[in-house]
């Protein structure tokens, strides 16, 4: 049985947060969590992202589709352990601040907190989708009143649907995803059997028309980080888990694996079945609003298209679904760290949810939806929340066994081989991703994420036991690397002024991000040599 860090200013609440922690109903299994994974990734991404793809890299998007499987694997490797050895309701949002202290947990608590934007785009997309049938609830890229009122009623119903027991979630996403898999196979299967055109991964500019360097664009530009981005979800409810060591970190890269395979087949069915008579001006010539809709259009197969349409509102749909609760379980998360009040910590009994945390959240997607109300408009400043989790994790995964290895503690049941240098790679990985995303989305992003700082500042008045300054000192790696990352987006090629030039812009990127990661788990080590240690079981 391993124990925990205790924070200073949490030792009165203690028995209250486990008493909490043990009202969650351990009942999710192997395929109850790999679906919830799944249906996460596979959101409205998949509708779009093989034509932006297309456009940014031509066929060498394929390679970005692999690229982006085998790097989410590696950061979903120091997510399944720190799941594995430590599960816990909203775990995602609790290591960071076990492992780097308030400061670090204070930010990316708050970005956490921002992130429940990203259920406001799936809401917003199928709005989009939806006005293909009722044009009044979408006009120039924003939502109508009309379509406000009704993405607030679909936001209400997705927060019942996830009020009552963690089993009925279970049950009622299995056979979400089960709809949101045949529907991308099917669309694969019949644009295939519509007939093929032969030579496509070389003609029109060949394999990779616009350059190699274009696949990494693709990442972030052509959409494919957001699509395959989600994969965590089953660590979230790790804490709901029937033996979360085993089957948590098969749900995860089971769930990675099948959404890849899924996405690669659909790039390959764009590829090979757009007519040529849409290739004069290259791929990026191809433009569809709504590209698999269209494309069947085109071939005549108005059934798929039909089908196409309807599954546009399913598929976002599940993802929302998933996104409320995952958000809960944050929301939640973030009161046992005390960034919000103890009020949300509290957990139904008879459900075993979080319902406290879902009305808050509800409330947060209405908010976001109202100055942004675009699909497009919410996700640009999301993914970069999300891509700072992954770094604040693989940083917690190293201190943790560090600090491990420094008392002379045998390595902790769950550990995956392989992490001491999957961690600095994830760390790599995950900074390159926020690079790439491009000064337009970052110059939004990083100073909203900055504004934890003060909020920590400001939570720290009723703080007793370790001095600001110590939580400053452990943390300011965080700070730094959020205004470093700003300072290279502006000098960069990625949107930025390009001073400087590419490759070496992600050199310096992925040279800066290595030496603060060594920082940032020397930092964590030191916080957690001090911190106090009470006997408080993780599981």
């Amino acid at each position: 049985m391993r124990v925990r860090p205790i924070q200073p200013g949490e030792t009165p609440s203690v028995l209250t947060v486990l008493g909490e922690e043990r009202r969650l109903h351990k009942e999710l299994g192997f395929w109850s969590l790999t679906a919830i994974g799944f249906s996460n990734i596979l959101g409205s991404g998949w509708l779009f992202a093989a034509m932006f793809a297309a456009q940014t890299a031509g066929p060498a998007a394929l390679l970005s589709w692999v690229g982006a499987g085998v790097l989410c694997a590696l950061v979903a490797l120091v997510m399944v352990e720190l799941g594995a050895t430590r599960p816990e309701g909203g775990g995602t949002v609790r290591w960071p601040l076990y492992a780097s202290g308030r400061l670090v947990g204070t930010v990316v608590g708050w970005s956490v907190l921002l992130s429940v934007g990203g259920t406001a785009a799936e809401i917003s997309a199928i709005m989009q989708y939806a006005a293909h049938y009722l044009p009044s609830l979408y006009h120039n890229g924003r939502l109508t009143g009309s379509g406000l009122a009704v993405a607030t009623g679909l936001s209400v119903l997705l927060t019942a649907l996830n009020w009552f027991a963690v089993r009925t979630f279970a049950k009622l996403n299995n056979l979400v995803s089960l709809f949101k898999v045949l529907i991308p196979v099917l669309t694969v299967v019949a644009l295939f059997l519509s007939g093929t055109h032969s030579g496509r991964l070389t003609d029109h500019g060949g394999f990779a028309p616009y350059g190699y360097a274009a696949c990494l664009t693709a990442l972030a530009g052509g959409g494919i980080v957001y699509s395959v981005n989600g994969f965590q979800a089953p660590l979230d409810f790790s804490g709901e888990a029937r033996n979360p060591r085993r089957t948590v970190p098969l749900a995860v890269l089971t769930g990675i694996g099948l959404a890849v395979l899924v996405y690669l087949g659909l790039q390959l069915a764009f590829l090979f079945t757009v007519p040529d008579s849409l290739l004069g001006h290259g791929w990026q010539g191809v433009n569809f609003d709504s590209p698999f809709g269209q494309l069947a259009l085109v071939l005549n197969l108005h059934w798929l298209a039909t089908l196409l349409y309807a599954d546009a509102v399913v598929s976002p749909g599940g993802s929302a679904y998933v996104g409320v609760a995952i958000d809960a379980r944050h929301t939640y998360a973030l009161a046992k760290n005390g960034l919000l009040p103890r009020f949300f910590m509290r957990i139904d009994p008879r459900s075993g949810t979080a319902r406290r945390a879902l009305v808050l959240n509800l409330l947060v997607i209405i908010v976001f939806m109202l100055p942004f109300g675009g699909w497009q408009d919410i996700v640009s400043v999301m993914g970069d929340m999300y891509l700072l989790v992954y770094a604040a994790s693989a940083v917690a995964a190293a201190a943790f066994r560090a600090h491990d290895k420094d008392r002379g503690l045998p390595p902790a049941d769950g550990q995956v081989p392989g992490v001491h240098w999957i961690a600095p790679i994830s760390f790599l990985v995950a900074s390159e991703f926020v690079f790439w995303s491009g000064w337009h989305h970052l110059r939004l992003a990083l100073p909203l994420v900055l504004a934890g700082v003060p909020l920590f500042l400001l939570l720290r008045r009723d703080e007793q036991g370790r001095s600001t300054l110590q939580e400053l000192r452990h943390g300011a790696w965080i700070v730094f690397h959020l205004a470093a990352l700003t300072l290279l987006s502006w000098l960069g090629t990625f949107g930025g002024s390009g001073h400087l030039p590419a490759p070496y812009d992600s050199g310096v990127v992925g040279a800066v991000s290595l030496a603060v990661f060594a920082w940032a788990v020397r930092s964590g080590t030191a916080h957690l040599r001090t911190a106090p240690v009470t006997a408080l079981p993780t599981t």
